[in-house]
C-alpha cells in the first residue's frame, strides 16, 4: 500500500502528480511530497518500525514511493552517541553526536536522500542517474548507480577535495569538472535535467531526495526513546537536511508516535559562505547569494536552493545560527577526534564550532539536550586538517630508546607508570 498522495508547492499549495518535478509552475516555489496522514496515523506504530530492519525504510509509511524500496536497504540507522567527554569539555549536560560519517555506502549524510531518490527514479522508468555535487552527493549517487546497473554523470567544480573525487570516480561514473563555483554547476545541471531526460538527484528528483532527509530526524525521536531533544544543530549547504529535520519531528507529531515539544533547530555555516545566517542576522526573507570561500567544501553553497525553508525552520521552531572561520573548523575537527574518537569532515567541524558559538551566546542552554549533526566522514577530506596535527615520532628499534623518548613526555602519569612497571 502507497500513502503517498503526490506532490505539492510549498508556497502556493498548488498540486501535482507524482512526477520528475520540482518547481512550481504557477509560482515558482519548491514542489514537495504530500501523504495520507489520517491513513498513517492508523497503520503506523512505534511496534511496527521496532519489528522492521535497521534502515532507513523503517519509516516507509512517511517516504514517498509506491512500491518496494530497490536502494538504502542498508543505508541509515546510524549511531546517535551520547557525547559525554565532549560535552564535560564543553560544559554541557546532555550531548548526542547524530555519527552519519559511518553511513552506508558512501559515508555520508547524503545516502539517506539518495537511497529514497533512486528508488523513486527507478520507479518512474529512469536509466540515467545523475547529480550537482559538492562531494559527497557525488560518492553516493554513483554507488547508488553502480549497484542499480544505472549509467551515473557527476558534475563537480573543479576545485574539489581529491579524496571525494576518487569516491566517485572508482565507481566508474562519467565526472564532470566544471571550471566555476557548485552554483555554476547547479545551474548547468538544472539546464541539462529536462533536455537529457535524466534523473538528477538534487534538481527534478529534488522532491523525493529531500524527503530522505527527514529520516534523520525520525531516527533520533526513536533512539532518544520516542522523545525529542531541546535542540538540533545542522550544517547549512544547499538547504536540504535542515528544513527536512524540522518536517521529520513535526510528522511524528502529528500521527502521535512522540508527544513532546518541537525541538529549536539551529543553522551552522562556515563565514566564507554563510547566506543563511546573514539572513538570519539581517531579518531577511531569502538568502542573499555568496561566492563561497571556505575550507568547507561540502557546504559551500552560496545560493541554496531550499534556503527559504531553512530561514523558515530555523524562525519557526525558535532557533538561531552561527557562522564560524575555517580557523574554529579545524579546531573542532581536532576537538571531536581528541574527546570522542570521531574524524569528522569540515562540514561536521562547522557545526561543532556553531554550537560551540550558540552555547556561548546563550542561544543553547547548557542544560538543555542538543543534538549535533555530523554529515560525513573527516577521511575523504584529509588534506584540510594534515598540516595541523603531529607527525610519528621516528625512534630505533631498541626498548631502551622508546624509554628515554617516554621518560621525555611531559605527562608524568605516561612518563612513570612504565617505569614502575619495569622493577
Amino acid at each position: 500500500m502507497s500513502f503517498f498522495k503526490g506532490l505539492e508547492c510549498h508556497l502556493c499549495g498548488t498540486q501535482f502528480p507524482g512526477e520528475a518535478l520540482f518547481v512550481c509552475d504557477q509560482c515558482l516555489g519548491p514542489l514537495e511530497a504530500t501523504y495520507d496522514y489520517d491513513l498513517i496515523k492508523t497503520t503506523l506504530t512505534r511496534e511496527l518500525i521496532a519489528s522492521r530492519p535497521l534502515n532507513l525504510w523503517r519509516y516507509r509509511e512517511l517516504l514517498p514511493i509506491e512500491g518496494q524500496p530497490v536502494a538504502g536497504l542498508n543505508s541509515g540507522f546510524t549511531p546517535l552517541i551520547k557525547a559525554d567527554r565532549l560535552a564535560s569539555e564543553l560544559g554541557l549536560k546532555a550531548l548526542y553526536l547524530k555519527d552519519e560519517s559511518v553511513n552506508y555506502p558512501s559515508l555520508s549524510y547524503k545516502d539517506r536522500v539518495v537511497s529514497v531518490a533512486a528508488t523513486r527514479a527507478v520507479e518512474l522508468g529512469f536509466r540515467v542517474f545523475a547529480c550537482a555535487s559538492t562531494g559527497n552527493l557525488g560518492n553516493s549517487v554513483s554507488a547508488h548507480a553502480a549497484k542499480l546497473g544505472l549509467e551515473c554523470y557527476v558534475f563537480i567544480p573543479k576545485s574539489l577535495e581529491s579524496g571525494k573525487i576518487l569516491g566517485t570516480t572508482i565507481t566508474n561514473a562519467h565526472v564532470v569538472a566544471i571550471d566555476g563555483t557548485y552554483d555554476d554547476v547547479n545551474r548547468l545541471c538544472t539546464q541539462m535535467a529536462d533536455r537529457n531526460g535524466w534523473a538528477f538527484a538534487n534538481i527534478n528528483m529534488r522532491s523525493y531526495y529531500a524527503e530522505g532527509a527527514k529520516t534523520f530526524a525520525f531516527e533520533v525521536a526513536e533512539q532518544l526513546g520516542w522523545t525529542f531533544p531541546r535542540h538540533v544543530v545542522s550544517p547549512v549547504a544547499g538547504g536540504t537536511l535542515l528544513p527536512r529535520i524540522g518536517r521529520g519531528f513535526r510528522e511524528l507529531k502529528q500521527i502521535g508516535l512522540v508527544d513532546a515539544n518541537l525541538p529549536k533547530i539551529h543553522a551552522a555555516q562556515a563565514a566564507g559562505c554563510a547566506p543563511v545566517v546573514r539572513a538570519l542576522k539581517n531579518g531577511d526573507e531569502f538568502p542573499e547569494p555568496v561566492k563561497p570561500d571556505t575550507i568547507a567544501k561540502s557546504i559551500a553553497i552560496g545560493n541554496p536552493a531550499d534556503g527559504f525553508q531553512v530561514l523558515e525552520t530555523v524562525r519557526g521552531t525558535g532557533g538561531s545560527g552561527a557562522m564560524v572561520s575555517d580557523e574554529q573548523i579545524i579546531d573542532a575537527i581536532k576537538l571531536l577526534a581528541r574527546t570522542e574518537g570521531i574524524f569528522t569532515e569540515p562540514a561536521g567541524g562547522t557545526t561543532l564550532a556553531a554550537s560551540i558559538a550558540l552555547v556561548e551566546q546563550g542561544a543553547i542552554p547548557r542544560d538543555e539536550s542538543v543534538v549535533l549533526a555530523i554529515t560525513g566522514n573527516g577521511y575523504k577530506t584529509a588534506d584540510a586538517v594534515a598540516d595541523r596535527v603531529t607527525t610519528p615520532v621516528q625512534l630505533g628499534r631498541t626498548l631502551k630508546e622508546f624509554e628515554r623518548y617516554l621518560e621525555s613526555q611531559p605527562t608524568e602519569e605516561a612518563r612513570k607508570a612504565p617505569i614502575l612497571n619495569r622493577a
